[in-house]
C-alpha cells in the first residue's frame, strides 16, 4: 500500500511539473509576440519620423537652393519666417483638447459680450432721445400742492347719531340760560352728532391746539428744531394762565418746552412766542384756511379776554379727525401733540364724565363768556371719538361746568351701551 501512494503521489507530482512548463511555453510565445509587435510598431513610426524629417531637409535643401540667386541675407530671413510659421501652426495645431476648448469659449465670450454692449448703447441712445422728447412735470408744483391741502381740508362723515342728538338735546334743554354748541363723532363709523356746531365761537384757549399742530408741522418740514432757543421779552409776557409771565424778560427756552407749556399749563406768555416764531397771527390765519377750518382765527394776542379769537366746534372736531388719521403732521409729531394733550392739568370737564379706565388727550378754553373742551376720547371697549363742547354763557356763569360734564357723560353711555347695527 505504501509502494502504491508513493507512485501516485510522483506521477501527480510530474504532470504538474509538465503543467507548468507548458505555460512558460506559453507565456514566453506571447511575450516574443508582442515585443516584436512593439518592435515593428516601433520601428515604423521611427521610419515615418526619419522620413518627415528627410523630406522636411529636403524641401528645406531645395528652398535653399532655389533662391540662391537672391541675396544670402533674404534667403535666410524668409526662410527663419516659414520655420517660425510652421512652429506656430504645429504649437496651435499641438495643444490639448481641453486648452482648445478653453480658446474657443474665450472667443465666443468676447463676441457675445461685443454685441451686447453696442446693443445696449443703442438703445440707451433711444432711450435719450425718448425721454429729451417728453416734458417734465414737476412733482411738487404749488398748484399740486394746493389740491392735496384741499383734498386734506374734507373730512367725510356718515349719518347724524339722532338717539344720542335727542339725548343731548335734553340735556341742554335743562340750562335755559346757556347755550351750548356741540360736535361729536364717533372715528370707528364716521357718524356724528351737531348742536350748531358750525357757528363761530369764541375759541379762549382751545385756539392754543390750531396753534399746537402748525407748530409741529413746521418741526416736520425742518423749519424749527425742537431744541432752538425762544427769548421771553416784554411785550410777549402775557397776564393770565400760566408761570412764564414772571421770569425775567430775556430767559430763554426750548422750543419744546414752550409749546409744551402752552398746553399743559396754557401758558398765554408761551402761546405769544410760538404765534411769533411761527410768523405771526396772519400767517396762521392763512394755514388755519387751507385746512378748511372756516370759522378759526386769531385776531389779538392771549389771553385775548374779550373774546376776539375765534372757532367752532365743528373746525376743532374736524382738526382733531385730521390729526387722528396722520393727514396734518408726521405720525411721530401725531403722536408728541396726543402725549402732550393727555397731560393737559385742568380735568373738570370732559374728563369729569368718562369712566376711570377710558384716557382723554384734550385742551380746554376759560374766558368770561364762554367755556369750553375738546378732545379724543379712548373707551376700554375700543370705541374711539372726538367731542367738541362750547357753552356760552352769562359772565363767569357756574352751571356751564356741570353742562359740559354731563354732555360728556351722556355721549360716553351711550357709546359704552349702543351697538353700531342699531344706529
Amino acid at each position: 500500500m505504501n509502494q502504491n501512494t508513493k507512485s501516485s503521489h510522483s506521477s501527480s507530482q510530474s504532470r504538474s511539473k509538465h503543467r507548468k512548463s507548458k505555460r512558460k511555453k506559453r507565456t514566453s510565445a506571447f511575450r516574443k509576440f508582442f515585443l516584436a509587435l512593439f518592435a515593428s510598431e516601433k520601428s515604423s513610426s521611427s521610419k515615418k519620423v526619419r522620413q518627415k524629417r528627410s523630406s522636411s531637409r529636403k524641401s528645406n535643401h531645395q528652398e535653399t537652393t532655389s533662391l540662391n540667386s537672391s541675396s544670402k541675407s533674404e534667403n535666410q530671413k524668409l526662410i527663419l519666417h516659414r520655420r517660425r510659421k510652421r512652429r506656430r501652426k504645429k504649437s496651435v495645431l499641438n495643444l490639448p483638447l481641453p486648452l482648445k476648448i478653453a480658446l474657443s469659449l474665450v472667443v465666443i465670450m468676447v463676441g457675445l459680450s461685443t454685441i451686447l454692449g453696442s446693443t445696449i448703447s443703442i438703445a440707451n441712445s433711444v432711450r435719450t432721445e425718448i425721454n429729451s422728447q417728453v416734458p417734465v412735470i414737476p412733482e411738487n408744483t404749488v398748484q399740486n400742492q394746493e389740491e392735496l391741502e384741499k383734498m386734506f381740508s374734507v373730512v367725510t362723515l356718515g349719518k347724524e347719531i339722532d338717539n344720542l342728538k335727542t339725548k343731548l338735546q335734553q340735556v341742554t334743554a335743562q340750562y335755559p340760560k346757556l347755550q351750548a354748541e356741540l360736535f361729536i363723532v364717533d372715528l370707528t363709523q364716521k357718524n356724528y352728532v351737531t348742536l350748531q356746531g358750525g357757528e363761530s365761537i369764541a375759541a379762549a384757549s382751545t385756539i392754543k391746539l390750531p396753534v399746537l399742530i402748525a407748530f409741529f408741522q413746521d418741526v416736520d418740514a425742518g423749519k424749527i428744531h425742537l431744541q432752538e432757543k425762544l427769548t421771553m421779552t416784554e411785550k410777549l409776557k402775557a397776564g393770565g394762565s400760566g408761570g412764564m409771565q414772571y421770569q425775567k424778560t430775556g430767559t430763554r427756552y426750548s422750543a419744546l418746552y414752550t409749546a409744551t407749556q402752552m398746553m399743559v399749563t396754557s401758558d398765554n406768555s408761551a402761546t405769544n412766542m410760538i404765534i411769533q416764531r411761527l410768523g405771526g397771527q396772519e400767517k396762521l390765519n392763512q394755514r388755519f384756511a387751507d385746512w378748511g377750518l372756516n370759522t378759526t382765527a386769531i385776531r389779538n394776542p392771549l389771553p385775548d379776554l374779550e373774546g376776539t379769537n375765534t372757532t367752532s366746534p365743528e373746525d376743532l372736531g374736524k382738526l382733531l379727525i385730521k390729526l387722528e388719521r396722520g393727514e396734518l403732521v408726521s405720525l411721530a409729531s401725531r403722536d408728541r401733540i396726543l402725549r402732550i394733550m393727555s397731560n393737559v392739568r385742568t380735568n373738570t370737564l370732559l374728563p369729569k364724565g368718562l369712566e376711570k379706565d377710558a384716557t382723554i388727550a384734550h385742551k380746554t378754553g376759560d374766558i368770561g363768556s364762554v367755556l369750553g373742551d375738546v378732545g379724543i376720547i379712548d373707551m376700554p371697549n375700543g370705541t374711539r371719538y372726538v367731542a367738541a363742547v362750547f357753552v356760552k354763557r352769562p359772565k363767569n356763569h357756574p352751571q356751564a361746568k356741570p353742562l359740559i360734564q354731563k354732555i360728556s357723560q351722556t355721549t360716553y353711555q351711550h357709546f359704552k351701551f349702543s351697538q353700531p347695527f342699531l344706529e
